[in-house]
């Protein structure tokens, strides 16, 4: 028989992120951030490959990798407009973590299943930040999938990738509602 629990049900029918400008100091301390990664190592992975990891992202280290994004922009020839919104991301921040995708080879586990995985620690990272009462996000954007980028900026092998950047603090303001999908287009019921 189930054994429901609806306050987790309630926290996930109305859960939302929360846009990472609107986030702030204070930041979750290491031991209070040390349970939320735990958490989210904890999402599924066939195989036990571990095909991830996790890299916290500091104030200053946010600040260089906003720096790069400008030189890796203008390398790149992105737009000024483009190139300032994503430096921003990073150097208005003040606590990220970088979810890293590193597929492992197997011949069971398709790499597919790896990257799924790879996302499902970025939304376990997302919810248990929320749970705690935090403001978080979950960005990624041209400079995450620039491997020039990620080797220069977060010491990345080839073949490692930026799942996404989940930021976490405080909120300063609280957005509205946004729509939800429909139910009816989003779901088909098949019953043979």
């Amino acid at each position: 028989m189930p054994r429901p629990s609806p306050e987790t049900l309630a926290f996930l029918s109305s859960r939302r992120s929360r846009p990472a400008k609107t986030l702030g100091p204070p930041i979750p301390a290491r031991e209070a951030l040390l349970p939320l990664l735990q958490i989210a190592l904890r999402s599924p992975d066939h195989g036990k490959l571990e095909p991830w990891r996790l890299i916290v992202l500091e104030r200053a280290a946010l600040q260089r990798l906003g720096r790069l994004a400008a030189v890796r922009g203008d390398a790149l020839g992105r737009e000024p407009a483009d190139i300032e919104k994503q430096g921003s991301h990073f150097s208005n921040a003040h606590l990220a973590v970088a979810v890293i995708a590193c597929p492992v080879p197997s011949e069971k586990i398709p790499r597919i299943e790896q990257t799924l995985s790879a996302g499902a620690v970025c939304m376990q990272l997302l919810n248990a930040a929320l749970a705690a009462g935090w403001g978080a996000n979950w960005l990624s954007g041209w400079a995450s999938h620039d491997s020039g980028f990620a080797a220069e900026g977060l010491g990345l092998d080839e073949g490692e990738w930026i799942a996404g950047l989940i930021h976490i603090g405080t909120e300063s303001s609280a957005p509205p509602e946004r729509p939800r999908p429909d139910p009816e287009r989003a779901i088909t019921w098949m019953t043979e």
